[in-house]
């Protein structure tokens, strides 16, 4: 799953990077998904998950993009945001996302480049 911030902002970072992938792990232990792989870059965030088929991965993503969007909102909203987002009411995603299937041989490959985002 790739999840793009509005305007690929480069805003992933620090406390907000902290605080998006604290909720992701939140979403996932309360709705019983296993996180694979969690990484990214300063505008976009890549999440390799192992979850039930018989959820709707637009279910996830909706509740992911939600949930991650109305804690940074909270907790950043006012102060790292403006120069961004100069309506009070922010959409923190794009509308967009990519949600792809890995099999077992491909696992490992995906696993590994979701894990080398961001290093140079």
């Amino acid at each position: 799953m790739v999840l793009v911030t509005k305007y690929r902002h480069p805003v992933l970072t620090g406390d907000v990077k902290t605080a998006v992938y604290e909720r992701i792990n939140y979403v996932a232990e309360s709705r019983g998904f296993n996180i694979l792989e969690l990484n990214g870059e300063l505008d976009h965030i890549h999440l390799l998950i192992e979850a039930n088929p018989q959820t709707p991965p637009s279910e996830l993503v909706n509740v992911i993009k939600t949930q991650t969007s109305r804690k940074v909102r909270k907790l950043y909203g006012d102060i790292l945001f403006k120069k961004y987002y100069w309506k009070p009411y922010f959409y923190f995603w794009s509308d967009s996302y990519f949600i792809a299937t890995v099999s077992e041989n491909t696992l490992d490959v995906v696993k590994n480049y979701i894990k080398n985002q961001g290093i140079k």
